[in-house]
């Protein structure tokens, strides 16, 4: 299977960035064509431009010539066939250079467009049928679940809607993240791995 991972950490030494290379070792090992783009390390520029929300229905073709920098990701997305995201949650979302990355890539006539008369998005990524989230969260999930988990319903509710009714989808979480001992921590990263190799089965 053709994956692209896309992960969004600050740190190369956090935790989260270790887990992200057990992930990345493990589907190579399982045989997937694996595409990973770091968005921090490239430098992704996560700001949706003015020009950008003015022509936020225009043509791609204009849009990726204006900002070039967009068109590798753009390109990874249409040819893989599972999308993994790896981020932490914080203030209960993405972080905002991943929230960007949705706004910038996931432009109208790429991962959507609405024909005329339509009052619904039709998806255009019919080629992804799988979609998967690795997130860690500070606080624990009873807390997560008071503040109504933004993050997920950002995904599940709004990026899903881009690929096909049979796209499956998963979500990886590891909470009280802040709290956790190495033991704890050990356990969700061999359970990260183990769920995300039979997602992707």
């Amino acid at each position: 299977m053709r994956v692209l991972v896309v992960s969004a950490h600050p740190s190369a030494e956090s935790f989260l960035a270790s887990v992200r290379g057990d992930l990345l070792a493990a589907l190579v090992a399982d045989g997937h064509e694996v595409e990973h783009r770091d968005l921090w390390r490239e430098g992704f520029d996560p700001v949706f431009s003015e020009w950008e929300r003015i022509h936020h229905v225009g043509d791609p073709a204009e849009k990726l010539a204006r900002f070039p920098d967009l068109a590798p990701h753009v390109e990874a997305l249409r040819r893989c066939e599972a999308l993994v995201l790896v981020h932490p949650t914080w203030w209960s979302g993405q972080p905002a250079i991943l929230k960007g990355w949705f706004d910038r890539v996931l432009m109208n006539g790429v991962a959507w467009d609405l024909p005329d008369g339509a009052n619904r998005l039709r998806p255009l990524l019919g080629n992804v049928r799988r979609l998967a989230v690795v997130t860690t969260h500070g606080s624990g999930k009873f807390v997560n679940a008071l503040e109504g988990e933004g993050g997920k319903r950002t995904v599940f509710r709004s990026v899903r809607l881009m690929f096909p009714l049979r796209c499956r989808s998963r979500w990886i979480a590891m909470y009280g993240l802040d709290t956790a001992d190495a033991a704890a921590r050990d356990r969700f990263r061999r359970r990260a791995v183990s769920r995300l190799r039979r997602h992707l089965r």
